[in-house]
């Protein structure tokens, strides 16, 4: 039945495939919520806090005359608009915090249910997130691995890092934090820190969880994440809860699978193809109506990756993520070394706005705000995306991986998002917007293109490719997350398996050539809804990781895990 169920939601996700090629749209997409009050009036509701301006040729479009006949993508997303614009207003829904009634201060209250998860797994396992780093980064680099034998699994820590890594590193970190900045002003920089620091906390949690209830295949791959602790782990620790453990996991994995489609594939190639469209010379440049050419060379080379599994991804991952994260914050380091004398001012303005924030709409409580809801939405920390890829590692103490991950959000949010920040407040972008008649309004790519524009005017093509490289590696891991959600529902079937990595790469292509902002909307609201069950579940569970923790802590304080380091394999 669940089988069947997936595959006819597959098919309706489908339909818009036959549509006919369009210029594209910077459609609503990853890591959305409602439009703040004084976001742009052109970005459509509810704007992404990520999403990157389309090409100027590409406008949405307005109600038909009588002479013109709506094209299907059109008529699609009138059809669509009313659910999407539901969904998304409920699982998006903000409450009033502070304010005026002409400039409330809304506060999402599912950026509350992740910030909240952060801080009580934080003081529940003693700030592991502070005192577990050092020791994470000792088994990145292979301290406790035998390379003979790892133990079960298909990828190294490093390359299980580098493959979850790849899914949050994205978009949100360049556009995403120039709205938070845009909104609520510097001293959101340094709330989206203390976010990113609680979120190592939740990835320690939950990608322990992920290794500890996998499913080890006789074939040697392996299949976890939070379908799998959900269902699995809570029958085993609350028998009476059995039911409801497996509920938590189908609700899961429907929102993972049909997330992935639009987020993962449909937008991240949209705005991959508009990126390049505008450096390319926009409607007179030579991309200008090869939407589709584009979408099918993107889904070929997404293509070649996703379809060889965990063990492909990780190995183009490991090499891949650094290379992009290495050119990003070497281009942010060069920004912020020509205007190095700036530096210490810029900190000032971070540390000042942070609990004075004059100037900024809903002051300190807008600017916390914005940094909570820019953290959460780029490390996706309780999400439980993550755990999916980090299953997949080889080892025998489900612990380590929980150790390995604490480094995840501290390299997606603590530093490329604050150096983000930095190159937009230091090269004084940011006070030029607030002087003008667009301050407090939601201000993107453009804002981040202009502050790297500011120190070489071929800055902005550097920060091109850093856009698609981390639209394509979000793409490529989606795709596993999707399908791992999708062989869950169908019982761990091949055919289902590499059918959705099929119908995914499909998605590529529609979303390359199609305008449709309410698949979008959809699709983030599912990405979000995934956080209530896994959270859900990882309260009951943190207890098992909490024993975990202790066991191994003591073994390592008392010499018995071999340092391979120290103590070589002969």
């Amino acid at each position: 039945m669940i089988q069947r169920v997936a595959l006819a939601l597959m098919l309706a996700f489908g339909l818009p495939a036959l549509a006919q090629d369009s210029a594209p749209e910077g459609n609503q997409g990853f890591e959305t919520v409602q439009a703040a009050a004084a976001a742009d009036a052109a970005q459509a509701e509810p704007a992404p806090a990520d999403a990157v301006p389309a090409p100027a040729m590409s406008a949405v479009p307005e109600a038909p005359t009588a002479a013109v006949e709506p094209s299907l993508d059109q008529r699609i997303e009138a059809m669509i608009r009313p659910v999407a614009d539901a969904v998304s207003g409920q699982i998006f829904r903000a409450v009033r915090v502070g304010g005026t009634d002409e400039a409330p201060v809304m506060f999402p209250l599912i950026v509350g249910w992740l910030i909240l998860g952060g801080l009580v797994f934080t003081v529940y396992l003693g700030f592991i997130n502070l005192r577990g780093f050092a020791h994470g980064f000792r088994l990145l680099r292979g301290d406790y691995s035998s390379k003979r034998d790892a133990g079960p699994g298909e990828v190294s820590h490093f390359q299980a890092l580098t493959s979850a890594v790849s899914g949050t590193v994205g978009l949100g970190n360049i556009a995403g934090v120039a709205v938070a900045l845009s909104i609520g002003g510097a001293g959101a920089t340094f709330w989206m820190v203390l976010a990113g620091l609680l979120a190592m906390s939740t990835k320690f949690v939950e990608c322990t969880l992920g290794v500890k209830y996998r499913l080890e295949k006789a074939d040697g791959t392996v299949s976890g994440g939070p379908m799998y602790y959900l269902s699995r782990g809570i029958a085993e620790n609350y028998p009476q809860l059995k039911w409801f453990g497996w509920k938590l996991a189908i609700i899961f994995a429907l929102c993972t699978m049909l997330g992935a489609v639009g987020a993962g594939a449909m937008f991240q190639a949209n705005q991959a193809y508009a990126q390049l469209l505008n450096v390319t010379g926009g409607a007179e440049g030579p991309l200008a109506g090869n939407a589709i050419w584009f979408g099918i060379g993107y889904a070929a080379l997404a293509g070649a990756v996703v379809l060889g599994g965990i063990t492909r991804i990780g190995s183009v991952t490991s090499k891949l993520v650094p290379a992009m994260a290495l050119l990003y914050i070497i281009g942010c380091l060069f920004v912020i070394l020509a205007n190095i004398g700036q530096l210490p001012a810029a900190f000032r303005m971070i540390i000042d706005g942070a609990f004075t924030a004059e100037g900024v709409t809903g002051g300190v409580l807008g600017a916390l705000i914005q940094g909570f809801r820019r953290a959460a939405f780029s490390n996706e920390a309780g999400l439980g995306s993550a755990p999916i890829a980090h299953s997949a590692v080889k080892t025998r103490e489900p612990i380590t991986e929980g150790f390995v991950a604490l480094w995840e959000p501290f390299i997606d949010t603590v530093v490329i998002c604050t150096l983000s920040a930095l190159v937009i407040i230091i090269s004084g972008e940011l006070a030029a917007l607030q002087g003008s008649a667009l301050a407090g309004t939601a201000q993107g790519v453009q804002l981040t293109s202009a502050a790297f524009g500011s120190v070489v005017s071929w800055f902005p093509y550097v920060l091109t490719v850093a856009v698609f490289l981390f639209a394509f590696s979000t793409t490529i891991t989606w795709g596993y997350y999707g399908a791992k959600a999708a062989a869950f529902l169908a019982r761990e079937s091949k055919g289902v398996l590499y059918g959705f990595k099929f119908f995914y790469l499909l998605a590529v292509v529609v979303g390359c050539t199609l305008q449709l902002g309410s698949l979008m909307d959809i699709a983030d609201a599912l990405l979000f809804i995934m956080a209530i069950p896994n959270l859900i579940g990882v309260y009951l569970l943190m207890p098992v990781v909490k024993r975990e923790l202790n066991a191994y802590w003591a073994r390592l304080k008392a010499g018995q895990l071999r340092n391979f380091r120290e103590q070589p394999e002969a």
